[in-house]
């Protein structure tokens, strides 16, 4: 019997020294939070335990890890995915922290198509947030048409250049020979795995044929991959906005592919939104993103702020709508014409919409946030640990957009789990059924996913940045999980932690086919002039 005591403290003493083994068996464990999780629709007090970069234990029982968080009083929900940011640099990174992104893409603009695996390589290692990229249209044409090459950025800043003295990107319909370049240029990108085709068509209203837009997704869909567009006619009336998105979605039916509607909170939202979740219900893999603000951001030799558009044809006064983000002075038509001249591309807030119709957007179910963030001007000698009040002024969306939803939606009484689920799952779903791998383990809080995670306080969380001062950061977002590594503590964002990964698909060969006029005719029983179509002779000529 005093054998038997003795093993049975033997045991005892054995158990308690292997318990606290299993117990710290998690690099971070965050307990006593409210986890949301958007595609179940779960919403309870647990315990998360994160082990190897994923969420491997939500659990009632209690947990410890080597490093803990006490989330009592705070939201768990899956980090916030931003799918359209123009500013992926380094002293952008503090404010996307403090407004609780853990992804940022660039799918409206993009990165040209040759110096994508550059793009990618340049980030790699050197950023806490994950990053990814769309092949951009745009500086296709930029190359084919204008013979731009002046790279800095690889990226959407660098169409600050582009745009600054030549036009051809955005006037010129390309002969079919060069249509064939700038898809070829697309194809580089989409084969090194970009993300899909981003389109500024917007901006390139007179260049661009429907042939074009058709080939463009046409292409995408060899890859199963989507186009974004800052569509046709936009901004314009609710009727020309619409039309502009029912070219995408017409070819969207057509062909079969993905397709986002980038920043549709403008005239005819309403419209739009019924139009993408009625084919959501038919199968068809499209959505659409908002930002939470009523005015926009552009370059001020936007082709629509020409006055046959804006003025004439929209009925906008520049004395009302067109504000300098630098000197927060508005424009006259005089005074616009005279800043052409010295800095055609300087940023300027654009007061296109009532503030009311905000709330009716984060009202939408289904609806993804992207920021459409703006890049800082000047950005020379920026760092990590410039003051946020030292850096340059912008719109407030690149700063604030995601803490705006949340305040909104408490404000509103809009459901707390329909608001993360605008700052996550919308856009990782969409995404992940293209078969992006790494959106179908993000943007949900499940055992198994990626620990992409942020944590905030539904009572107090809200966006600091206004138009004057772009750059304020949110508050009451207080910790954010990268890749399974804290990058954001209590609301310090932490200076030389770099979890992020890319996000992007597997390098592929080409699926590029010219197009030829024998083509079309074998096919269709057609046979377009140019990269355009229509009867000979009925186009201007544009070469």
């Amino acid at each position: 019997m005093k054998r038997l005591g003795v093993l049975l403290s033997f045991l005892a003493l054995n158990l308690i020294m292997v318990l606290p083994a299993v117990a710290t068996d998690y690099d971070v464990v965050i307990n006593n939070g409210r986890v949301m999780d958007p595609e179940t629709n779960f919403d309870g007090v647990r315990n998360v335990g994160i082990k190897d970069g994923r969420i491997v234990v939500i659990t009632n029982k209690t947990i410890s890890g080597k490093e803990t968080i006490d989330a009592k009083g705070l939201v768990v929900a899956p980090g916030f995915i931003d799918g359209h940011q123009h500013c992926i640099e380094p002293y952008e990174y503090r404010l996307m922290l403090r407004d609780g992104r853990t992804t940022i893409l660039d799918t409206e603009i993009g990165a040209h198509g040759p110096k994508l695996n550059e793009w990618y390589k340049r980030r790699e290692g050197k950023a806490p947030l994950n990053f990814g990229v769309a092949v951009a249209h745009e500086f296709a044409r930029a190359e084919v048409l204008d013979g731009f090459k002046d790279w800095k950025y690889l990226y959407s800043p660098d169409a600050g250049q582009s745009r600054l003295t030549q036009e051809g990107w955005s006037k010129t319909r390309p002969t079919l020979e060069q249509g064939n370049q700038i898809l070829a240029l697309i194809d580089q990108g989409l084969q090194q795995g970009g993300l899909g085709i981003g389109s500024t068509v917007g901006y390139m209203r007179e260049g661009v044929s429907a042939r074009e837009i058709f080939e463009l997704q046409k292409l995408g869909g060899r890859y199963g991959r989507f186009i974004s567009m800052h569509f046709r006619y936009t901004p314009g009336d609710d009727t020309g906005e619409t039309n502009g998105i029912q070219e995408m979605l017409a070819n969207a039916a057509a062909l079969g592919t993905p397709a986002i509607a980038a920043h549709f909170n403008n005239p005819g939202y309403n419209m739009v939104h019924e139009l993408l979740v009625r084919m959501r219900e038919k199968g068809y893999n499209v959505w659409g993103e908002i930002y939470p603000y009523a005015a926009g951001s552009t370059a001020l030799n936007a082709v629509f702020l020409e006055p046959e558009i804006w003025v004439k044809a929209l009925g906008n006064k520049y004395e009302e709508t067109i504000q300098d983000v630098a000197t927060g002075e508005f424009y006259t038509q005089k005074s616009r014409e005279e800043m052409l001249k010295k800095e055609p591309t300087r940023l300027v807030i654009v007061y296109k919409i009532p503030e009311s119709a905000i709330v009716d957007w984060i009202k939408m179910p289904g609806v993804a946030i992207g920021s459409d963030g703006m890049p800082l001007i000047p950005d020379d000698n920026l760092t990590w640990d410039t003051p946020y009040e030292d850096l340059p002024n912008t719109h407030p969306r690149t700063s604030g957009a995601f803490a705006k939803v949340l305040r909104l939606a408490r404000e509103n009484n809009i459901p707390l789990m329909q608001a993360v689920s605008m700052t996550s799952y919308n856009y990782a779903r969409p995404l992940g059924l293209m078969g992006l791998k790494s959106m179908q383990v993000r943007g949900r809080m499940q055992e198994g996913m990626v620990a992409d995670i942020t944590m905030f306080d539904p009572e107090t969380v809200r966006d600091n940045a206004t138009y004057a001062k772009g750059t304020l950061p949110s508050s009451g977002i207080e910790h954010v999980i990268v890749n399974g590594t804290l990058v954001m503590k209590d609301q310090k964002p932490l200076k030389g932690v770099n979890p992020g990964q890319p996000i992007r698909f597997e390098p592929v060969k080409s699926r590029f086919e010219p197009l030829t006029v024998e083509s079309w005719q074998n096919a269709f029983y057609a046979s377009p002039i140019d990269f355009g179509g229509g009867v000979p002779g009925s186009q201007p000529d544009m070469h």
